[in-house]
């Protein structure tokens, strides 16, 4: 694994996701594969061009196999796959040139109902890790890959008692964990250091002098803010941005505290499905999505009680949105729900009108599906916050959601 600074202060170490494990496992075995020794070492390409150095475990290669795990480290974030064994079996492909196969071993979890974004049927292996398994294979052993295909197997052992304490069960991911990961970096958010640093951020957002404040949940909602916002400000600097991971409620606050006018929220659908129905920490392990919520936003603009009952019984939100989008109705879907979120958060009882809030939702691959904005804040003096402190530390945020 990339070697840790042993002088990191606890609760700001970061980790790997299961999916960066499974690509530097991958990598060493295609090495094995390719020239007949499984390295013990591996430096690997991460999903956000980042390159880190992995020790590789039981490696092994022969007849046109190889063999190598990694044990995950995931810093400071109290996440069950920490010290999972990611072990992956590659097998020859002859004559398949370029063609790289996924299939799920022991641990890993087979995906059972759609709305995942998915193969149903196929293995709960995520589009990011995939492709960055495929680039690391291909970087690593170009010649072999320019002959043959590879099919990479990907196990856990013990990932059905990991998966337990997950909600991959109640999602149809059965048999075992997800293999996750969007940039390849687990950063802690569940930490109260890593609050803190979503606090200091919005401190810093305020003095910078363009009023407002773009909250992220991850790093391919803060790709999307930054490219939406800067086509109409361009001199939007960096400290505009800021990922606040699933900590809503803290970022909110400290706007206030703040008095920064506007909130630029800039999520996905199942982020954006938890702030309507009135989370405000909307981590995956705390209260469901709300399919209810997000069938009766359908049935308001006029989907059919069938597709409504379908949403309803879903177990993401995600269901309901693209089933919206294939009957034409995808439109105005987010933009309902999208009203509804901020409906919810400047109601009297939340924070009434303290900021103009403006709600910008992408899909999955990054496009803009919604925009919708709320009327100006209204009047107020701007709090006194001198004196005020941060932790003495910034963490560097890559992902909301990376596990």
């Amino acid at each position: 694994m990339k070697d840790q600074d042993p002088a990191a202060p606890r609760g700001t170490r970061t980790g790997f996701t299961t999916g960066a494990c499974a690509a530097a496992a991958a990598r060493a075995a295609v090495l094995g594969l390719a020239g007949g020794a499984v390295p013990t070492r591996i430096e690997s390409l991460l999903p956000n061009g980042d390159r880190v150095w992995f020790d590789v475990h039981d490696g092994r290669s022969e007849d046109g196999a190889a063999h190598a795990m990694v044990i995950k480290f995931a810093g400071d974030d109290p996440d069950c796959t920490d010290g999972a064994r990611l072990t992956v079996d590659l097998q020859l492909l002859p004559g398949r040139a370029q063609e790289v196969t996924f299939h799920a071993g022991d641990g890993v979890g087979m995906v059972t109902m759609p709305g995942l974004g998915l193969e149903v049927g196929g293995p709960a292996i995520n589009p990011v890790p995939r492709r960055n398994i495929a680039d690391n294979l291909r970087e690593a052993a170009p010649q072999l890959l320019a002959e043959h295909g590879v099919a990479v197997t990907i196990s856990v052992p013990g990932g059905q008692e990991m998966a337990r304490k997950t909600t991959n069960a109640r999602l149809g991911i059965l048999g075992g964990i997800s293999i996750l990961g969007t940039t390849g970096i687990v950063r802690p958010y569940s930490t109260a250091a890593w609050r803190a640093s979503v606090v200091q951020s919005i401190q810093v957002a305020a003095t910078v002098g363009h009023g407002l404040v773009a909250l992220t949940t991850g790093g391919r909602t803060e790709s999307f803010a930054i490219a939406a916002l800067r086509a109409e400000r361009p001199e939007l600097p960096q400290a505009c941005f800021v990922q606040m991971g699933d900590f809503l409620r803290y970022a909110l606050d400290e706007v206030v505290a703040q008095g920064i006018e506007l909130v630029v929220l800039a999520v996905m659908v199942g982020k954006l499905t938890k702030i309507a129905q009135g989370e405000t920490i909307t981590h995956a392990n705390r209260n469901v999505v709300d399919t209810d919520l997000v069938a009766e936003i359908a049935r308001r603009i006029g989907a059919s009680e069938d597709d409504c009952q379908a949403i309803a019984a879903a177990e993401t939100a995600r269901f309901g949105a693209e089933l919206m989008v294939e009957r034409g109705l995808g439109e105005a879907f987010h933009h309902a729900l999208a009203q509804a979120a901020i409906d919810t958060l400047l109601a009297p009882d939340r924070y009434d009108q303290a900021f103009a809030l403006r709600v910008m939702v992408c899909d999955f691959n990054g496009q803009c599906v919604a925009d919708v904005r709320s009327g100006p804040p209204r009047l107020r003096e701007r709090p006194v916050t001198a004196g005020r402190t941060g932790i003495d530390h910034l963490l560097d945020a890559d992902t909301g959601t990376d596990l």
